[in-house]
């Protein structure tokens, strides 16, 4: 596995990058094909953010702590990261095994507001259930997949009350 680790605001020394290649490194025990991991470490004032992202067959792992302490970071987003595996590496084990990716091609039209970013990201078919795990393993209020059951491109939202939405199109 390899470790990619940047500095924003703060320089990386060979302690730190040390410290998070040894600590981030735990989690390739939990899956074979874990290739590349992402660490972002961020300084603002007197917060310190660590941010983690690691893509594995079209799921993304993602974490993110913030203390005022950078090794504190560095441990509360390994043990987030760990208890996301735990709760969900059954389900995700079974739902990785195959699955090919399609493209999601959304045009973006810009109406009052100017558009400052547009993704672009590989979709696969996967139940609702599935949608909803995946949201919440990255830590987003909302999740755009391929509803295996339609065919059709869907949205899981999390709703205020905790509980969760779906956006269908109309047929």
């Amino acid at each position: 596995m390899h470790i990619n680790v940047r500095g924003k605001h703060i320089e990386v020394t060979d302690a730190l990058r040390d410290y998070v290649e040894k600590r981030v490194g735990k989690l390739d025990k939990y899956f074979d094909n874990l290739e590349e991991v992402q660490v972002t470490l961020l300084v603002e004032k007197d917060r310190h953010r660590v941010e983690v992202t690691a893509p594995l067959n079209g799921i993304i792992l993602r974490g993110e702590e913030e203390t005022i302490d950078m090794y504190s970071s560095i441990d509360l987003v390994v043990e987030k990261l760990e208890k996301q595996i735990n709760k969900y590496k059954t389900r995700l084990a079974k739902k990785i095994r195959g699955a090919a990716f399609r493209d999601l091609n959304g045009d973006v039209k810009e109406v009052e507001h100017r558009l400052i970013r547009n993704k672009r990201f590989a979709i696969k078919p996967m139940d609702v259930e599935e949608a909803i795990m995946q949201m919440n393993l990255i830590g987003h209020s909302f999740y755009v997949f391929a509803n295996a059951d339609t065919e059709e491109v869907n949205v899981v939202y999390k709703r205020k009350d905790g509980n969760y939405g779906l956006i269908e199109p109309e047929r």
